[in-house]
């Protein structure tokens, strides 16, 4: 995962996406053919996890919040489609290909229901939109969805009988809050020690690592889980095709309200953007120490990766023709007859 600073640094979506593949194989094949090593693998992702986690909440920017305050319209409409619409439309999505296999559809329900919270900005920045605006919603995303990580588990899969709302506040404090605090502190005493330019090539450093342990974290899980994920290889399938369909509709959500609410282009683009994202790796992590053992619903998080890449890049692709034929359109209407 990846974040893109107010320099305007872009996320390596490809060598993400290929890296993930890389590490699936890779992985899948050490705990096929050499089970012991695999098992020391899935044994020792703790530490993994907590690099990322740091490297994660090490990147995110609190300052921007300030600067965006006139834009406090867009920010509730993107609240509410993200955190409202768009969960319901997942859980619609995952409850109709994926009631028979609950593990898969807890595990698309996590990955349905989370805003991304950093490369989302890459591509927003490639297609002409607002990235200082999307700057201000990553603390926003990142908040709200690990607050409302239980009450979207208890609400929509209640039936798995894993949650434990309890234990699920003690992961968040001890995974997650506490090593946001030392991130955070870690982030503003480099930045005050090292001046901003240095600190920005610290920031690049970071950004550069995280999806190589991203690809580290995907190879432990399929090395460790590897038979019960074969084990169910043919639903694979309709776990892809749960996600297409959700990408639609949520494609078709953008393009309805930015219409009805008038967006301009860079703010359309940045809705279009924050809804079709998905933040797959912090939702991953949250999940394996909230959910522990459930090597099926991490399966389905890596999976929706897979097919978020080139979705965004088709995105990218519309998005630029739309801008084309609104600047031609208003050449024509410009230009004298």
């Amino acid at each position: 995962m990846l974040t893109l600073t107010s320099r305007g640094r872009l996320p390596a979506g490809k060598l993400t996406s290929s890296l993930l593949v890389i590490a699936i194989i890779i992985g899948a094949l050490l705990g096929h053919f050499a089970p012991t090593r695999g098992q020391w693998l899935g044994d020792r992702v703790d530490a993994t996890l907590l690099t990322m986690i740091g490297l994660l909440f090490f990147s995110v920017r609190l300052d921007v919040l300030a600067r965006q305050a006139s834009h406090l319209r867009f920010v509730i409409i993107a609240i509410v489609a993200n955190f409202i619409i768009v969960p319901l439309i997942g859980y619609g999505v995952a409850s109709l290909f994926m009631s028979s296999h609950p593990l898969l559809m807890v595990g698309l329900v996590i990955y349905f229901m989370s805003p991304c919270t950093d490369w989302f900005l890459g591509f927003t920045r490639l297609s002409g939109g607002n990235v200082a605006l999307g700057m201000a919603l990553i603390p926003i995303n990142m908040a709200l969805q690990l607050l409302l990580y239980p009450v979207y588990l208890q609400w929509f899969t209640p039936h798995t009988g894993t949650v434990d709302p309890q234990l699920i506040g003690t992961t968040l404090l001890h995974w997650f809050l506490l090593p946001a605090i030392a991130a955070l502190t870690l982030h503003h005493l480099l930045r005050f020690m090292l001046g901003e330019q240095r600190f920005e090539q610290c920031l690049t450093v970071a950004d550069r690592a995280t999806p190589w342990v991203i690809a580290l974290l995907v190879l432990q899980i399929f090395a460790g889980n590897v038979a019960a994920i074969l084990a169910h290889r043919y639903v694979f399938a309709w776990l892809l095709l749960s996600v297409f369909v959700f990408f639609v509709l949520t494609f078709v959500l953008s393009e309805v309200i930015s219409r009805v609410c008038r967006l301009d282009y860079p703010e359309h683009v940045l809705l279009t953007m924050t809804i079709a994202a998905r933040n797959a790796p912090l939702m991953l992590a949250v999940t394996m120490t909230a959910l522990p053992g459930q090597p099926l619903i991490y399966a389905a998080l890596v999976m929706g990766m897979l097919v978020e890449f080139p979705h965004l890049t088709l995105l990218r692709r519309l998005l630029l023709a739309l801008m084309r034929r609104q600047t031609s359109a208003s050449s024509a209407i410009d230009s004298p007859s």
